[in-house]
């Protein structure tokens, strides 16, 4: 079985938790005998490629005069879009990015049909160019590979999907990781909306990664229930070395918030929360690691709060600053205002860190050994936050059985039952 698989991010080059999903889901699936050749718009050479064959769509030209591609550009409904996607770019981006001029269609359809291409590979003003283009190419892959069905990742991806699929007639599956209703809430960007909703139509199967997300698929897009299959994500072993001691230098305790700085990620409840906290104990320090939109309006809070001295601002971490972080935290808290999944709280247990999780979360779904609470109720996630942070036996017990736990979610679980997404698929079943 092999899949022509299309990912926007792949590790170590991620933003958020959808690339190293990507990552643990192919290193699953090749324990399974499955082989996939994974597509990214960028590729910088230091990628593992230790479970996939990793195409960089930048090395791929093609010409312009060929028919292919005219027909094709005449369905991508893109054009003279110069919109970014405000949950992946920092304060000082989304100002300037909102300072740009929108192109014009001729100069749009210039670049996209260069016969060299660039990508950035990143969430900026050319997003929706990148698109269009990486479905371009995608139509041509389509053609050139061999393999059995194509999947694609997050809406980023289904017009490159839907074209592969358009171009070959295999069959297509759609990753749903996360829906525009989970980055903004009632307030969708229609166009996103509408790339999602194409695509999940088109598709012959849509993944959800929660129960929670299966609904909505359902329910705000009307998509079949039928093709709608939950597969919970999971953690990737292998990526956790050997935990190691850090030494303290204070004596506070240590909460966190790591994630994206924006409205789906709450973060404006966690300061609430810490404020409540710092009125009965002053020995608790609070971090917000991370980048986005909403951390300048955080830190504006947090001043106003007048609790600076306890709440510190690390920017965007990853890699062994993660490790770090985790090691010198009492709690972990995401107090998400809707998560489709939610795998940093999984990598924190796995560091043996307590965790606080909003109930509007996929993982709530799947996890025992985590207290829940509601995102908006900040006197109970204060509540909590403080009973892990005074009382030794119950964080004792939350660290003991959540790493277990754990332990227990893996990947190559997760990725049979997406081979089962697969087996009906396949030429030999349809």
């Amino acid at each position: 079985m092999r899949i022509l698989m299309f990912g926007w991010e792949f590790p170590p080059h991620i933003t958020g938790g959808l690339g190293t999903a990507c990552f643990g889901l192919t290193k699953g699936l090749a324990k399974h005998d499955v082989e996939v050749i994974f597509v990214v718009p960028k590729a910088y050479g230091d990628e593992s490629e230790e479970a996939v064959r990793l195409v960089n769509a930048s090395d791929i030209p093609f010409d312009i005069k060929d028919e292919q591609y005219n027909e094709y550009w005449k369905r991508i409904k893109y054009l003279e879009i110069g919109s970014n996607i405000v949950p992946y770019v920092g304060p000082e981006d989304f100002t300037t990015l909102l300072e740009k001029q929108q192109k014009t269609g001729e100069e749009y359809t210039s670049k996209v049909f260069a016969r060299d291409y660039k990508f950035s590979g990143k969430y900026g003003a050319n997003l929706m160019e990148e698109i269009s283009r990486y479905a371009l190419v995608a139509s041509a892959l389509a053609l050139s590979e061999e393999y059995d069905i194509i999947h694609a990742h997050d809406w980023l991806t289904y017009p490159a999907g839907v074209a592969a699929k358009e171009s070959s007639g295999k069959p297509l599956v759609c990753h749903m990781h996360a829906t525009e209703f989970d980055r903004t809430g009632e307030d969708v960007n229609t166009i996103v909306y509408g790339i999602e909703k194409e695509g999940m139509e088109k598709a012959d199967r849509v993944i959800t990664v929660s129960n929670m997300t299966r609904r909505t698929v359902i329910e705000k897009y009307g998509i079949e229930p039928g093709k709608v299959i939950t597969v919970h994500n999971a953690v990737d072993q292998d990526l956790f070395s050997e935990l190691k001691e850090v030494k303290r230098s204070l004596n506070e305790k240590i909460v966190t918030f790591l994630g994206r700085v924006t409205f789906q990620k709450g973060p404006e409840y966690f300061i609430e929360a810490a404020y409540k906290i710092l009125q009965k104990d002053n020995n608790v320090r609070f971090v917000m690691a991370g980048s986005g939109d909403m951390l300048n309006k955080m830190i504006k809070r947090v001043a106003e709060l007048r609790i600076a001295d306890k709440f510190h601002f690390t920017g965007f971490l990853k890699g062994p600053d993660i490790d770090r972080m985790f090691a010198l935290s009492d709690v972990f808290v995401m107090p998400s205002v809707s998560e489709p999944f939610g795998i940093v709280p999984l990598e924190a247990m796995r560091s043996n860190v307590p965790v606080v999780i909003s109930k509007q979360s996929g993982v709530a779904e799947i996890l025992e050994h985590a207290l829940k609470v509601d995102f908006w109720d900040v006197d109970a996630m204060a509540d909590s936050i403080y009973g892990l942070c005074h009382y030794n036996a119950i964080s004792t017990m939350f660290k003991k059985h959540g790493k277990t736990e754990v332990e227990n979610l893996k990947w190559e679980d997760a990725s049979l039952k997406i081979k089962e997404v697969y087996q009906p698929l396949m030429p030999s079943n349809t």
